[in-house]
Order: structure tokens, then C-alpha cells, then sequence
């Protein structure tokens, strides 16, 4: 990694005649770094430039000819997030590049790999932990670089700036950022140490929008595990400190995920030999540590923290921002998930992401995507208020892979099967009858527990390369924090497949966009009946929908789906739990509270109590959609306040998802591959899970 450094000559003072000429978002393409015996001095393409000390920002500047593709204004569905195609290597290569050219006081900088980022993108700006560096963010800079406009915050090792002096350099960005886009929010991801010092920018600027993004956040170093290690340090012998990064390595990173960082997203596991030499080389290259950290850096440092954490921990009160904490299930330096807990209970406008398998250095192991993080806590806008769709990001190609629902157990146990009807009535395998033109309205049937909208919308994005925006109950947004570990990994991938709250508006803006829209009729009642009434619709007598298509000419896809009883088995429905007494209790506590949509509407509809039926899992089947003739609105806008005409096109629409689940009840028994077994056996003869063979439309 070669980078050319420079420093931009921004004063400490605050500039108030600021305008975008100003903004600090150069980007540095590092190509060489002088070798001069000033440590002051830095070679830009072979000219040498002195630090001033009136300067703190640090410029990377791109080299080359601009790419069309940095234009970007959207970002497109299986967008190249980048992620893993740097590790550890690369953050050690940047880290000695600022360290052999240290000097002068903290400053910021803009990674290469960053690139441009889409129209109107927020700044990010990155506080590292203790090693001061600032390229500890190196595995998430392409994707973060895609959305934001990335700072990272730089400390010299032999800088002795005060958390005073610190507290004040991250402050002058931010101050420089909010003038110049005062509307826009602006992002402190914290590392550790990083995340107290953003606890602290935080509490003396309640006025300024901040988003912060805390990584396994140092308030807590007074009860680490560790404690007794500083005295230990500064006590130590400088020729045993050597052996101190070797000693202490296997407490701070989780090695194995660190390795497998650079095949994170694929769908296979590496062979033991390539995770032990991944392993072997980080070890190796834990003697960088002792230039990144000597002794007398590390015990400053240490203190540091320590002062960070008593003054954010004393003013957590004055916090207005909204703020993530990803927290490490096995931090061995911090007791990052009782830390938490504990911020979550204190903090005004705070979220929690678990990571249970990863340790203290989160940001370099693999299993955690920071975007994907940020993404599905609602926290990603462009704006002062969060728009559910303006501000939603597509689903990049690593975010996919990665997903369950793209797990080869969870396709071969389903593995749905779809089938669309085209305009001339002929029935096709995929999804090719469905226009690719929006807007879109595709309605139809919910099986046991909802879990169709899974392979739905993956299939959507497999095939069509579209995002499916599924309307689901505004209960599955707002999930209480004792229920949060089985259902919050279960409403991400809602999330960030585009799934939004159903409400008329949410509606209205997607067809007036021209998305896809996925939408049931039969709601709750439909996804949690009962005993028997597998494929039976509780739809509402009068149209609720159609209205709405008609006023933006969008296209009607009626489906039916059937197989919910070839892969599960219902043993306690709704109707047992009202019998038992003790579950009785269960489901009514659970519905205190709870919106009922459809309460006014009256009928079968309206009985939509939340509840967890009791199933268990069948010998793996198969699951079948089918997608009707697409319904033409386009033209009939003139008939949107015409009763007549909406109803019949309601019962038109109703009607053809009864038939699509009947033709696929009848046809599922031609299936040679409609059991697990076949097709296992397939999948080793020819080494693929896509297109096994089904029934013959």
C-alpha cells in the first residue's frame, strides 16, 4: 500500500467564512513517503512539505484519471461493497506509512480505498482506540467509503495531546461540518477508546446533530479484567516490554477471525491449512505493535482512556444523540455486553447490536459489517429526519452471500420453486412474467409464520436484480429489548431486503416511486392461523389496496403459495394456548399494548392477536409459488373513484390467488424433487443448488 501524504494548511482556530471549497473530504493516494532524516518531512511525488503546526488535517490525494462509476448518485442492488478485500496486511502497511511519518500534532485523513461516495452522503468521522493510528477502520473503508464521506483521526505515538486537546481537534470538524451542511447529520464511529472520546464530543455539543456508532466503547476500562496491567506496564523493564505484545495477543484479537476476514461472504469453509498460515502471519506481524505502541506511548495512552471514560461516564445525562453500540460477546479486555446494557439504560436515544462470537478488536473480525449494522438500526440518512425510503441502501453483494436465507441448508431444506404467468397466459419456471417496470403490486397468500417472505425476496434479488419492498407489520419494528435475541436477527433481514411498516402512506410512496411491493391482505391472521386452515385467505370483505394501485396505473401480480406443511408441523395453534391457562396468560401479557390494524374493520380479519404458535421442524420438502397474469391498471385512472370497478378488480385479485394455490396443490404431487433426499442427491451429482427440477408447468 503506498500513500502520498500530505498536510492542508486548516487552522486550529474555528473558521467561520467556511464554504465547500473548504470541506475536508480530499482523498490521499499514499505513493511514496520520503526517507528524509527529518521526521517532519514528507515526500509528495518526490517534492517535500514541512508540517505546520498550525495545521491538523491530513490529505490523501487520488491519483489517476476520475472513473465514470464514481459519478454514482444511487447505489444499485448486489452493489461492490468491497468487503474483505483488505485485512490486517493492509491496515499494518498503513499504519507503519503514518507512523514513519509522524510528527506534529494529531490530523485527519481520507483513506484511498474510500473512493466517492453517493450524492449527499454524511460525514463519518473515525476515532481509533488505543493505538492511536486511525486505520483500524481499514476492513469496512470501501464499504463505509460508498455512503459516507470518511475522517479518520490520526495520533503521532509520540503525541502527548491531552484528552482536552483531543476532545477540542474532533470538535473543530465537527463544527466545520455542521456549518457547511447544517441539515446533515454527522457520524463518530468510536473504537474503544474512540468511543469514549465520541461519548464526550457528544455531551458538550447537545445541539449538533451526532450519530454515533460506539465499538466495544472504553467507559467501562474501570471494571476490565485487565485493570491491573497499567501499574504492571510502567513498571516493567524496557527490554521485557518486547515480549509484552506476543503475551497479551491472544486476550485482544481473535486470531481465526481475523483470518477469515478475506473469505468472509463465501459460502464454504477454508481449509485448516490456509486459517493456520493467515494465523501464523498476524503473528508475525505483532512486532509492529512495539513501534505502533512503546512502552511510553502505551502508558499515556492507557491514561487516556482512563480520563475519557470518567468524563464521558459523568456526563452520559447530557447525551441528546442517537447511538449504536455493537458490543463483543467474548471482549476478553472489556466487559463490552454489561457495558452495553448499561449505556442502553442510560442513553436517551441508544440501540444494541450483539456480535456473541467475536472478541475486543470487532472492526478487524470477520461476522460483523458495520454498514449492514447501521442499516438496519434505522440510523443511515442524508437529512435531519430519517426517511424509510429515501434513505434506504440496497442490499450489496457481501450483505447477500452472507445472509442465512442464501445459506445453502436453508435452500436446500425449502428450496422454492417459482413460477410466473406471462401476458399471453403461458406459465414459465422464474420469475420472468413479472414486468420489470414498476410500479408493481404483488399480493398474495402468507404461510405459517410469514417465513415466505424470505425466499420471496431473495429470489427477487437473485433473479430480477430488484429490491421486493414487503409491507409487514409496524409491531415487528419496534421490538421489546426481552425479546430482542431471537427476533431482532429475524427482523434485520426484513430490513435490509427493504421490508417497511404497512401503513397507507408507506404504500403510496413506494408506487409513487414505481417499486415492488409486496404486500398480504390476510396479514397476522393469515401468517399465525390455525390447525386447518393451511392456504385458506382472511382477507377483508371490502377492497383495501386496489385504490391505490389504480391511482398510479400499477401492475397487479396475484400469487399463491403452498408447502408449509411439507417442512413444518403445527402442534399448539392460537386456539390450544386460549385453552391452557398459563399460555393464555403468555399471549395476553404479550398483547398489552399491541396495535391491531384491521380492529375496525370487524369479521375473521380482525382476530389478529399476536402469539408464537409451537411447530416443529418436518423431513425437508418443498415450497411453490406461483405469480398469476400480471393485472393491468395502466389507463384506468379515471375509474379510481368508480365502487363498482374496484371491487370487481379486488375479487378478480382474490380469486386468482384461490386458483394459483390450487393449481399448485395438484401440480406438487408431479414433483420428482419435491423431497429433501432427491434433492441432496442431486445437488452432489452436479454441484449446484439452482435450478433443480420441478414438476412441468
Amino acid at each position: 500500500m503506498t500513500v502520498t501524504l500530505r498536510l492542508s494548511g486548516v487552522p486550529l482556530s474555528f473558521p467561520f467564512n467556511l464554504n465547500e471549497k473548504h470541506r475536508l473530504q480530499s482523498r490521499v493516494h499514499v505513493r511514496s513517503v520520503g526517507n528524509d532524516d527529518s521526521p517532519e518531512s514528507i515526500r509528495i511525488s518526490g517534492v517535500s512539505s514541512v508540517n505546520k503546526k498550525d495545521a491538523y488535517v491530513a490529505a490523501y490525494d487520488v491519483g489517476g484519471k476520475k472513473s465514470r462509476q464514481d459519478d454514482h448518485e444511487e447505489l444499485k442492488v448486489f452493489w461492490d461493497d468491497g468487503f474483505g478485500t483488505q485485512t490486517t496486511k493492509d491496515l499494518l502497511e498503513m499504519a507503519l506509512i503514518l507512523i514513519n511519518s509522524d510528527g506534529g500534532p494529531p490530523r485527519w485523513f481520507c483513506p484511498i480505498a474510500c473512493g466517492k461516495p453517493i450524492k449527499d452522503s454524511p460525514v463519518l468521522l473515525y476515532l481509533p482506540g488505543i493505538d492511536g493510528t486511525g486505520a483500524g477502520l481499514v476492513i469496512h473503508e470501501k464499504t463505509l467509503g460508498k455512503v459516507f464521506n470518511v475522517q479518520c483521526l490520526h495520533i503521532p505515538v509520540w503525541d502527548r495531546t491531552p484528552l482536552e486537546g483531543l476532545i477540542h481537534i474532533v470538535e473543530e470538524i465537527v463544527m466545520i461540518e455542521h456549518t457547511l451542511s447544517p441539515n446533515k447529520p454527522i457520524y463518530l464511529l468510536g473504537e474503544s477508546f474512540g468511543g469514549a472520546l465520541a461519548l464526550c464530543v457528544a455531551a458538550r455539543n447537545p445541539t449538533v446533530d451526532l450519530i454515533l456508532i460506539l465499538a466495544n466503547p472504553a467507559t467501562s476500562c474501570e471494571r476490565s479484567p485487565l485493570f491491573f496491567l497499567p501499574p504492571l506496564i510502567e513498571e516493567m523493564p524496557e527490554e521485557y516490554y518486547g515480549m509484552f505484545p506476543y503475551a497479551i495477543s491472544p486476550l485482544v484479537a481473535d486470531y481465526i477471525k481475523i483470518s477469515m476476514i478475506k473469505f468472509y461472504g463465501r459460502n464454504y469453509v477454508e481449509s485448516l491449512w490456509q486459517l493456520l498460515v493467515g494465523f501464523s502471519k498476524d503473528q508475525a506481524n505483532l512486532s509492529v505493535m512495539l513501534k505502533i505502541l512503546p512502552k511510553d506511548t502505551l502508558t499515556w495512552r492507557v491514561k487516556l482512556v482512563r480520563s475519557a471514560a470518567a468524563y464521558a461516564n459523568s456526563r452520559l445525562h447530557a447525551i441528546t444523540s442517537q447511538v449504536l453500540v455493537l458490543a463483543s460477546g467474548r471482549d476478553n479486555i472489556l466487559p463490552s455486553i454489561d457495558e452495553a446494557r448499561r449505556l442502553l439504560r442510560l442513553l436517551k436515544h441508544c440501540d444494541v447490536r450483539v456480535f456473541a462470537d467475536n472478541g475486543h478488536t470487532i472492526l478487524l473480525e470477520s461476522g460483523v459489517n458495520v454498514l449492514s449494522a447501521i442499516k438496519t438500526t434505522y440510523m443511515y440518512r442524508r437529512s435531519s429526519k430519517h426517511d424509510i425510503l429515501k434513505d434506504y441502501l440496497p442490499a450489496s453483494i457481501t450483505e447477500f452471500k452472507t445472509s442465512p436465507v442464501e445459506s445453502w441448508w436453508f435452500r436446500l431444506y425449502i428450496d422454492a420453486v417459482m413460477f410466473s404467468t406471462m401476458e399471453d397466459g403461458k406459465i414459465v419456471r422464474g420469475l420472468a412474467g413479472i414486468p420489470d417496470e414498476g410500479p408493481v403490486l404483488i399480493v398474495g397468500n402468507h404461510m405459517l409464520m410469514a417465513f415466505d417472505v424470505f425466499p420471496l425476496i431473495a429470489e427477487f434479488l437473485r433473479e430480477k436484480k430488484i429490491t421486493l419492498h414487503g409491507l409487514s407489520h409496524p409491531e415487528l419494528f419496534d421490538i421489546d429489548v426481552e425479546h430482542e435475541y431471537y427476533m431482532i436477527p429475524i427482523i434485520d433481514l426484513l430490513k435490509l431486503g427493504g421490508s417497511i411498516p404497512i401503513s397507507g402512506r408507506n404504500l403510496f410512496k413506494l408506487l409513487e416511486k414505481k417499486s415492488h411491493v409486496l404486500l398480504y391482505p390476510g396479514g397476522i391472521r393469515e401468517a399465525l392461523h390455525r390447525k386447518g386452515e393451511a392456504g385458506k385467505l382472511f382477507w377483508p370483505d371490502k377492497q383495501e389496496f386496489v385504490r391505490m394501485a389504480v391511482r398510479f396505473g400499477a401492475t397487479i401480480i396475484p400469487y399463491g403459495s403452498v408447502g408449509e406443511d411439507d417442512i413444518l408441523e403445527l402442534i399448539v395453534d392460537y386456539n390450544d394456548m386460549k385453552r391452557n391457562p398459563l399460555l393464555n396468560y403468555i399471549v395476553n401479557e404479550f398483547n398489552q399494548g399491541k396495535k391491531n390494524l384491521r380492529e375496525g374493520v370487524g369479521g375473521e380479519i380482525a382476530k389478529q392477536p399476536f402469539h408464537i404458535p409451537i411447530v416443529v421442524p418436518k423431513p425437508p420438502g418443498r415450497v411453490y409459488f406461483k405469480f398469476g397474469k400480471p393485472i393491468r391498471t395502466k389507463g384506468k385512472e379515471h375509474m379510481l373513484y368508480d365502487y363498482g370497478y374496484l371491487q370487481e378488480l379486488y375479487l378478480q385479485v382474490r380469486s386468482d390467488v384461490e386458483k394459483n394455490i390450487a393449481y399448485l396443490l395438484k401440480k406438487r404431487k408431479e414433483d420428482p424433487y419435491r423431497s429433501g433426499v432427491q434433492r441432496l442427491l442431486w445437488q452432489m451429482k452436479h454441484g449446484s443448488l439452482d435450478q433443480i427440477p420441478s414438476f412441468d408447468p
